[in-house]
């Protein structure tokens, strides 16, 4: 994914329009309007002001993750990483089924559990 691409996706998903944004990052809007078209590249400092507002990575910002967080902010083991990423990439429906298995999968386990604690 390109990181324009990206960009755009971040401030849809935020409920902005290019104006509003711009007024909140002091910038004109023509500008911001050539990075999410992929008219010009997105300046570093630009980008770390991209993620620095909305909470993401400078890698997800370029699309080299489609994890937000910064690996730094949260550890997580390489599997459960991987799981989280392959997540985020799921429909909303899938993400309700896969939600809906697991809590399936708990209570088994809970119940062979408790099997195994009161046999």
């Amino acid at each position: 994914m390109q990181h324009y691409q990206r960009i755009r996706d971040l401030r849809e998903d935020h409920d902005l329009t290019q104006e509003a944004l711009c007024k909140k990052l002091y910038m004109h809007k023509t500008t911001y309007t050539n990075y999410e078209q992929g008219k010009h590249s997105v300046p570093l400092d630009f980008a770390v002001q991209l993620a620095d507002f909305y909470g993401v990575s400078l890698d997800y910002i370029a699309g080299r993750t489609n994890i937000p967080v910064n690996r730094c902010t949260v550890s997580l083991h390489e599997d459960a990483a991987a799981v989280l990423q392959k997540y985020n990439a799921l429909t909303e429906r899938n993400k309700g089924k896969l939600e809906q298995f697991l809590d399936t999968l708990y209570e088994q386990q809970a119940q062979q559990k408790e099997a195994q604690s009161s046999g």
